[in-house]
């Protein structure tokens, strides 16, 4: 038995109670490197205690949708971001705290560029890319303590593709597909 969720788009609106959303801004806060580089400025805030922030590459296997969730995991001592270093969507799976256990969780998929930071005890799936090759960057805590807490489902998540599907109405002359089975 299994619950059903669907995907939205990660928009800053929708993530802000679970962290940051890490992209380009309309304009660059300024210009730099002799007018070739614009800086987007302060995206993010780390939260640090008792350690340093560290930056690691992730190189993660690819999922598909529909994901099946078993497990959301925390970090009660950092934040945690993850930015992916391709212009790949990837899944991004969070829920709100319900009385030390993950509530109801939201499902996302990025747009081409963006990346997320958790905040400190956010629940989160793990790292999800949807295609090759999931390399990221993550920035986190690095210290000593326990910065881990895994939470396992009785009741398995099946997440499903929300996005648009594009499907074109009238089969070319010669196609045996049926009108509208795109």
């Amino acid at each position: 038995m299994h619950r059903s969720l669907q995907t939205q788009p990660l928009t800053a609106t929708a993530f802000s109670t679970f962290g940051d959303l890490i992209g380009l801004k309309d304009l660059p806060d300024q210009i730099i490197n002799q007018g070739f580089c614009g800086r987007h400025h302060d995206l993010a805030t780390p939260e640090i205690i008792d350690g340093h922030a560290g930056i690691s590459l992730f190189k993660a296997l690819p999922r598909a949708l529909p994901y099946r969730l078993e497990m959301m995991e925390r970090h009660p001592l950092g934040s945690q971001a993850f930015i992916p270093m391709s212009l790949d969507p990837f899944l991004v799976i969070v829920a709100p705290d319900n009385g030390g256990a993950p509530g109801t969780p939201l499902a996302f998929v990025t747009a081409p560029g963006q990346g997320v930071n958790f905040h400190r005890g956010t629940w989160h799936g793990v790292l999800t890319p949807l295609t090759e090759p999931g390399l990221f960057a993550v920035i986190d805590r690095i210290g000593a303590g326990r910065n881990l807490q895994e939470y396992w489902f009785e009741e398995i998540f099946e997440i499903t593709d929300g996005r648009a599907k594009t499907v074109d109405p009238i089969p070319a002359v010669g196609d045996p597909r049926p009108l509208g089975s795109g």
